[in-house]
């Protein structure tokens, strides 16, 4: 009896932590979207008087409206599932290679793979710079998505690399038995066993894609190929002293980045467990 009020008032005691943990998290983000329900003259009253009156959306149309969002909107979206589609698809073929096949310089290729993983991106802008430029690739969205599929290939290649190998080699042997090529045993019988891992680096690579600021600051000009994040930042810079419109827009720009989490979270969680921790 002692032993399951124990383990009870340990279950307490971690739900307690969590939940606050939980709690300081989200106030930040709790804090934001009821000031972005505020009215100008109502900005610097309590977050509280939202709750019980005094609140409008019409931050949210004012900020789509004024700050033109709905084109950086696209230009985001269309930049990050290209980005996203492409980063799953080759991580998963480098992946499977190396956590399946043998072939020269496999081990430099990886050890190359986890020290692109210590370099600060933040190094890189220049190079990245100067090679955008010698490829005409400034103020062009492909150059956007270029580097952001080299910048989350290397991590994301990693952790399925991890997946891949926890999954019984024996199974390929199956299918070699039967004839099946390297091809068909990555399409069907790699691919649908590692959907956690996929999912997860979906995951990674669509919010690594869609908060990119600094690259797409750097290399975009023409205000129709903006990203959101520089949309926002620009529509904060002109609106600095209306808190209402720039919560509003930066709520827009979370809208998402919380569907696409709460739509795969199960696989995210499953994905790290099974995939980065055996690696």
């Amino acid at each position: 009896m002692r032993i399951k009020q124990k383990k009870l008032l340990v279950a307490a005691v971690r739900y307690m932590v969590l939940s606050v943990a939980s709690l300081v998290s989200l106030t930040p983000l709790i804090y934001m979207f009821l000031t972005s329900l505020k009215e100008n003259a109502f900005m610097l009253t309590s977050p509280a008087d939202v709750v019980q009156g005094n609140k409008t959306f019409a931050n949210y149309a004012e900020a789509w409206e004024t700050g033109k969002l709905s084109l950086s909107f696209m230009n985001s979206l269309l930049v990050t599932v290209a980005t996203t589609i492409l980063v799953v698809l080759l991580g998963s073929m480098m992946a499977y290679a190396l956590a399946r096949f043998e072939f020269p310089g496999k081990s430099v290729f990886f050890a190359l793979i986890i020290l692109e993983l210590m370099i600060p991106s933040i190094m890189l802008v220049i190079p990245q710079f100067v090679l955008a430029k010698d490829l005409h690739l400034l103020d062009n969205r492909l150059g956007l998505l270029l580097v952001y599929v080299g910048t989350n290939l290397a991590f994301n290649t990693f952790l399925m690399r991890g997946f891949f190998e926890g999954i019984p080699k024996e199974l390929d042997e199956a299918m070699i038995i039967d004839g099946a090529g390297a091809w068909r045993r990555y399409t069907s019988l790699m691919l649908p066993l590692a959907k956690p891992a996929l999912a997860t680096a979906a995951i990674f690579s669509f919010l690594g894609a869609w908060d990119e600021y600094v690259w797409a600051m750097t290399i975009i000009n023409d205000p129709a190929k903006r990203t959101l994040p520089v949309a926002i930042a620009m529509f904060s810079g002109a609106h600095s002293t209306n808190w209402g419109l720039t919560f509003a827009a930066a709520c827009i720009a979370l809208i998402p980045v919380l569907v696409v989490f709460f739509i795969f979270q199960r696989q995210l969680v499953g994905g790290i467990t099974s995939g980065a921790l055996k690696s």
